[in-house]
Order: structure tokens, then sequence, then C-alpha cells
């Protein structure tokens, strides 16, 4: 082999790639990027569409053909990219995904002896033990099902606070009571083990699963510690609507509910009598000139009935929020669904959210990926708002990839507890 040719593979082999795939009901996306200091550069993109028997409510109802799909989508990105990547960060998603902020309040033995990493270890695994019995019972209920297993998915610091005084970095701080809020996603073992399952068909070695709407509010955190972003992020996919919380550069939780993009569609197939396929096909091209004024308002009343019940949704999922005073005054739309007009302007102008504790109407933006910070898109793809999650899960990627590796901070040090 000439030396330029064996030049030319160590440098393949020495380049930091990341796999994203967001296996979602309708379509699976994957995005292959390479690590570039602290920037991740996307050099491939795939999708392919999932068919109806694949998923359920946004969890995998048929393992061998998501992996036949996903297999699709990595495939197309592969041959953009012109490299093959081995590790990989996969969504989940479905109402039996649990994510909250838990705060437990710790009074210190020894107030006048500095805090260090053992200390705060105790403390963050006594946050998660709480919040996994309360996910375990709240899953419990729902299925019916008393000896389901969960596992942690995704845990973020939120804020801590010593005697009242809100610290970025507890390491050495003197003090008696310790406040410290903790965001958990918790989900069903058997969800993880699909999601492995599926990896392992793919010969790729998965290093995170996260709770998709985690990841979406990790695309557009970035990685400013001192974060003020304050929004109610919403991913509307093809079965479930994500919606997280974010005040303040924390995540305060995050909600799940079974309506999406195919809950509008077959309430247009079974009103015009239609297929699916011929369904979502109207759906698509509704503002089209080609749809007739007649078939038009018939799709419109169709939407409206749907619109009904996903607005209750959202502002079921938004009141159980009570934790805080007041919910941010602006609404960021990802996901597929969302691609839908109609939903943008539900939100705006009909009155969804008179019992809800908002300052004012909120405003509504969809998430571009010019906002996502630190990611960047080196493809002539056309990526946009339905490939922000698959962004985000990039984003937890990399964070478990720093996470896995040494660091001289103390802050550091404190995250890498909070990494599973």
């Amino acid at each position: 082999m000439a030396l330029k040719d064996i030049l030319k593979k160590s440098e393949k082999e020495n380049r930091e790639l990341l796999v994203a795939l967001d296996v979602g009901t309708e379509v699976v996306k994957a995005l292959i990027a390479e690590v570039k200091d602290d920037t991740l550069e996307i050099i491939g993109v795939g999708r392919k569409q999932q068919e109806m028997g694949d998923m359920h409510m946004g969890a995998i109802a048929d393992i061998a053909g998501v992996v036949a799909n996903c297999e699709a989508a990595l495939s197309e990105a592969e041959d953009q990219a012109g490299v093959q990547a081995k590790h990989v960060v996969i969504g989940i998603a479905g109402e039996l995904v649990k994510g909250v902020t838990n705060t437990i309040r710790y009074r210190r033995p020894q107030p006048n002896k500095p805090l260090d990493v053992a200390e705060m270890e105790f403390i963050i695994e006594k946050v998660q033990e709480r919040a996994q019995s309360r996910a375990q019972a709240q899953i419990a209920l729902e299925t019916g099902n008393q000896d389901v297993e969960v596992k942690l998915v995704n845990s973020a610091l939120v804020s801590i606070h010593i005697d009242g005084y809100k610290v970025s970095n507890p390491i050495g701080f003197q003090g008696r009571d310790v406040a410290v809020q903790i965001y958990t996603a918790f989900a069903p073992m058997v969800h993880i083990g699909a999601l492995e399952k599926v990896a392992d068909e793919l010969a790729l070695e998965l290093i995170a699963v996260a709770a998709e709407p985690f990841a979406v509010s990790r695309s557009v955190l970035g990685t400013d510690v001192d974060s003020n972003f304050t929004a109610i992020l919403a991913d509307v996919g093809g079965g479930t609507t994500d919606i997280a919380v974010v005040n303040d550069g924390g995540v305060e939780g995050t909600k799940m509910f079974g309506i999406g993009g195919r809950s509008f569609t077959r309430t247009i197939a079974q009103d015009l009598d239609l297929s699916f396929k011929d369904a979502e096909k109207l759906k698509i091209n509704l503002d089209k000139e080609s749809v007739k004024p007649t078939v038009k308002r018939r799709i419109d009343e169709a939407i409206d009935k749907t619109l009904e019940v996903w607005l209750s949704g959202v502002e079921l999922a938004l009141g159980e929020f009570d934790a805080i005073d007041y919910l941010p005054n602006r609404i960021l739309l990802c996901g597929g669904g969302s691609s839908l007009k109609r939903i943008a302007e539900a939100l705006k102008d009909r009155k969804w959210d008179d019992n809800l504790p908002f300052t004012k109407k909120p405003v509504v933006q969809y998430i571009k990926p010019s906002d996502v910070t630190g990611i960047i898109d080196t493809t002539e793809s056309e990526i946009d708002h339905t490939f922000i999650t698959a962004m985000g899960l990039l984003r937890v990627g990399y964070d478990t990839m720093i996470g896995s590796q040494d660091g001289n901070g103390l802050m550091e040090k404190v995250n890498r507890l909070l990494k599973i």
C-alpha cells in the first residue's frame, strides 16, 4: 500500500464521528456528524419513511421493520458522508417516557466543611432514587403492570442553591442547606431494549439513548452553562407530541401525549372516505392551488376536529407544570407534524391558554437549524425544522463523549456524575 493511501486511511480512522438516529413514527432520520473541537459538522443526511405497523405511539412495534428503515436512512447518510460511523445515539419517545425535575433539600451535618465531589454524588443519587420510584409508580399505574421495569435515560443539573444562594459550581462551598434540582427522564426497559436491539442489528455502538424532548432542549441550549434561555419546546411528530419547558437554561420537565401528524391524517381519511396514503397527500398539499375549494373546506373541517383535541392535550400537558409560577411566553415548534400550518395558527389565534399561567399571549415560532448552536450543516441537503430532534441527539451524543473523557474542571466532574 502506498504511503499516501496509508495516511488517508489513518486520517479516516482518527476522525471522531457520531450518528444520530431519530426513529420517528412517520420517518427515520439519520445524521452523521464529525466532531471538530467544540463543533459538530454534519456530513451526511438520510431519511426513510416508516410503514404503518412499524411504530405505535412513538414506540417500536416491529423491530425488523424499523431496522430495515434505519439501515436505509443510514446508508443514504453514509453514501453522502463517504464514511461509516460506529457510535450512535438514538431518541426515545412515547407517552410512557417520563421526564420531570425533582428538588431535594439536604441538610449537611458539617456545614463548615467545603462541599466535595463525593458529597455531591451522594445528594444526586438520592434525587435520582426518588425520581425513579415516582416514574415507576406512574408508569405502573398507566400500564396496569406493577412489575414494570424502568431505566434512567437522561439526567441533567437544573440548579443548585446553598443556604438560599444559587451557585453554578457547588464544589468548595460551605453551608448547611443544599437544594439540588435535577431533571431526570425514565423509560420502560422494554422500549430501551428494542432500541438496543436496533443498534445491535445495525452493528453500531449505542453510546446514549435520549428522551426526544430533552434532545430538543439540548439543541437550543448548546454548551453555555450560564444560559438564560427560556421557552416552551413542542416537537410534533407522527404519533406523539413532546413538550419541554425550559426556564433560565434548565429543563423544568417534559411531557408527551399521543396525538401527532397521523391523527390529523386519520380524521381526514375517515371524514372524506379515503385511504390513509391519499389523505396524507391531501394534507401535505392542502395549501396548493391544485386542491379544489370544496375539498379544501372539508379537509379544514376535519383538521379542526383534531386541532381541538390536540390543543386540549397541549393545555393539559402545560397545566401539569404547577411548580413554576409563570410559563414562558414563547413556544418553539419542530418535528414533521408541525409542518401543518394550522397547528402554528391555532396556537397563535385560538383561546386555548386562558386557564394557564401565561403573563401574555405566547409568541409561536419554528426552530430553525441555524438556531442550533455548535452544529453546522456542511451538506447541501434540505435540513429544516423536521431535523431539529436529530440535531439535538447529536448534542446529547457529544455530551456523552465529553463526559466519558477526563475533565479538569470541577463542574465537569459533577456533571459526569449524571452520565449513564
